[in-house]
């Protein structure tokens, strides 16, 4: 497992990759390509998982480009798992239900929203295919890296790294 140290190294590395729109991918960002591998990812999950997962590429305006659902009925703990696809870094979160219901997938799993065989189900699945999983809390703390995001505070309050690589600009 990565330490705190080694997330903050990797989300400070993909913060300072320029770009021609720089919040939103970085220079390099194939977005054929990252569709490509997220069809793969879910297509490895359905496999698994034994049902269709739902895939939404459909996003403009973001930080990120994908979102796999595992359907709760295929899940152990019969609630869904979410995983979403940054356009930086290959990075990738893993969310029991959705993305901030749980402070992390250890408090999912004890709550019983997540079943530990999934949870490994679905993390060997993402880091098989090359994402690098960021834990969610990570994310939530104050945005300081290098872009014009650390100037911008918003209606729900000043930005966090979860803004800067997992949701809408």
């Amino acid at each position: 497992m990565a330490t705190e140290t080694d997330i903050d190294a990797v989300l400070r590395a993909a913060d300072r990759v320029r770009g021609p729109s720089h919040l939103e991918f970085p220079d390099g960002f194939d977005h054929r390509r990252a569709v490509a591998r997220v069809q793969a990812l879910t297509e490895r999950l359905r496999a698994d998982f034994g049902r269709t997962c739902v895939l939404d590429t459909g996003v403009q305006d973001a930080s990120f480009h994908a979102t796999v659902v595992v359907p709760a009925e295929a899940t152990a703990a019969g609630k869904q798992i979410t995983i979403r696809l940054s356009n930086h870094g290959d990075l990738a979160v893993v969310a029991a239900e959705q993305p901030g219901c749980y402070v992390d997938l250890d408090e999912a799993e004890e709550a019983g929203a997540l079943a530990s065989a999934d949870r490994r189900t679905v993390e060997t699945a993402v880091a098989s295919l090359g994402y690098v999983l960021i834990p969610e809390p990570a994310l939530h703390r104050p945005y300081d890296g290098v872009t014009s995001l650390g100037a911008y505070t918003g209606p729900h309050g000043e930005p966090t790294w979860w803004i800067r690589f997992f949701d809408y600009l």
